[in-house]
This record gives C-alpha cells, sequence and structure tokens, in this order.
C-alpha cells in the first residue's frame, strides 16, 4: 500500500470513529494507526477544511449536518437528564416579579416545569408547549406574541411574532440554542428563529444561554447573534475546555451543573 492510499484509509477511519463515538483524541488515534502526532493532526485539520469534522484542543469532534432540524419530541430524548439539571438550575436564577422570555425548545421546557413556585411572574413564550403548561397556574401571567406555526417545535414565529416581541422588554431571556461556538455564535436551523431570536435578545435587560455540553463547537444553518451579545451561559460540565476559556476571559457567567 502507497503512502496516498494508507492516508486516505487512515483518514476514512478516523471519519468512522468520529461518527461513532462523536469525538476523537490525537494521541490515541496515533496509537491505533501507529502513526505520529503530527501526522494525525495533519489529518484532523485535512478534514475540518472539507468540513467532516470540527477541530478541538486535542483531538476532533462530529460535524452534524447544519441545516438539520429535528422534531420537538427527539431533541427532548437527548441528553434529558442533564437538561433537567440545568432547567433546575436556572429557575433558580429568576425571581418573584420577573418578567422572562422563554425561548422554544427542550431546555427551557425543563425550567418552565420548575416554575410554580413562584406567586407572581410574567412569562413571554413563543412555544406553545409551555405556554400550555404553564396555563395551569394562575400566578403566572402569561404573554404568546403570535405568528405562524412551526411544526417541528409548536413553536410561533414569522414578522408578527417579532413585532409583538419588540413591544415587550424584559428582564431575563433563557435561549436555547442548537449550535454554539465562540468563533461563529449562537445558531439554530430555522432562520426564522433565529430572527426572532435576535429580537428577544434586545429586548432583554440579560440573555441566559441554557443548553447541554453537546451544542458546543457546533454550528446550526442561520445565525442567531455572536456570543459577545450573551451574560450567562447555563450548562453542564462536558463543556469543551477552549470554550469555557473564552466565556471566561470574555466576561461572561458560565455557571456549570
Amino acid at each position: 500500500m502507497d503512502h496516498t492510499t494508507s492516508t486516505v484509509f487512515r483518514r476514512a477511519g478516523i471519519l468512522e470513529k468520529i461518527r461513532k463515538a462523536g469525538k476523537v483524541q490525537v494521541d490515541r488515534l496515533s496509537t491505533e494507526f501507529r502513526v505520529s502526532e503530527v501526522t494525525i493532526r495533519n489529518d484532523l485539520t485535512q478534514l475540518e477544511k472539507k468540513g467532516l469534522l470540527i477541530r478541538t484542543r486535542g483531538g476532533a469532534i462530529f460535524r452534524e449536518r447544519v441545516g438539520l432540524d429535528y422534531d420537538i419530541s427527539e431533541k427532548q430524548k437527548k441528553n434529558y437528564h442533564l437538561k433537567e439539571r440545568i432547567g433546575e438550575r436556572s429557575a433558580k436564577y429568576i425571581s418573584d416579579g420577573d418578567a422572562i422570555f422563554l425561548d422554544s425548545g427542550s431546555t427551557t421546557m425543563e425550567i418552565a416545569k420548575r416554575l410554580n413556585g413562584f406567586s407572581r411572574l410574567t412569562v413571554i413564550t413563543n412555544a406553545l408547549p409551555i405556554a400550555g403548561l404553564l396555563a395551569r397556574n394562575q400566578n403566572i401571567r402569561i404573554i404568546v406574541p403570535g405568528g405562524y406555526l412551526r411544526e417541528n417545535s409548536f413553536s410561533l414565529v414569522g414578522a408578527l411574532a417579532e413585532q409583538n416581541t419588540a413591544g415587550f422588554y424584559c428582564d431575563k431571556l433563557f435561549l436555547g440554542v442548537d449550535g454554539f461556538d465562540s468563533r461563529y455564535g449562537l445558531s439554530t436551523p430555522n432562520p426564522e428563529e433565529a430572527q426572532l431570536n435576535r429580537a428577544m435578545i434586545e429586548h432583554a435587560r440579560e440573555t441566559i444561554v441554557v443548553t447541554d455540553s453537546s451544542k458546543f463547537l457546533k454550528r446550526s444553518l442561520a445565525l442567531i447573534a455572536p456570543v459577545t451579545k450573551i451574560h450567562t451561559v447555563i450548562t453542564d460540565r462536558g463543556i469543551p475546555a477552549q470554550e469555557k476559556d473564552f466565556l471566561t476571559e470574555s466576561g461572561i457567567q458560565c455557571l456549570l451543573v
């Protein structure tokens, strides 16, 4: 087997490993393929240039298809226990009397499940499942900004939703994302959802991103905003070290559950 052929087979093997495990480490790949770490780093660099993975400190992670928009029921199953813990920690960040935006999503739904203890709260949400859940609580005033229905997420988006959202100003926005990359920003598969999220950011005193660590170093189709637009991130301890370092250096509070 010549050098070119061995390189092709090795890189195919690296991609197979990363698809199965979600991530790979340079030192382990070096041992498994019996080549130097310099060679493995070069392999990862070339594969990243082709958009097949994302480099991380000491390795790489799988790059999902950026336009893929999962059904809300599928999202709820992924990393459910982490989302529960993030939801519990996020609810502690809310005070009686607050007016908050709750974005649509499986993690923000976990926040909504933990709002029963408040005696005076205003929640503005474009998520019909969240509005339905909170409707049982007479101490929570619910505002739904309108718009047209996205069937995948049961959320309301579009020009009407954006215009009505711009008529409010909230203490806090709890924003779920599908992609969090410090170099690119916050992202989601749906452009109209991204536009509505931007309106929420502009009309909230504080923006809190709530996401499990699997969303870091990933990019989705539509950019919501640069990371510098947010104030706090609530996530789990699996957050990549370089992303946590970026948040700290940028003065963005990072709360780990």
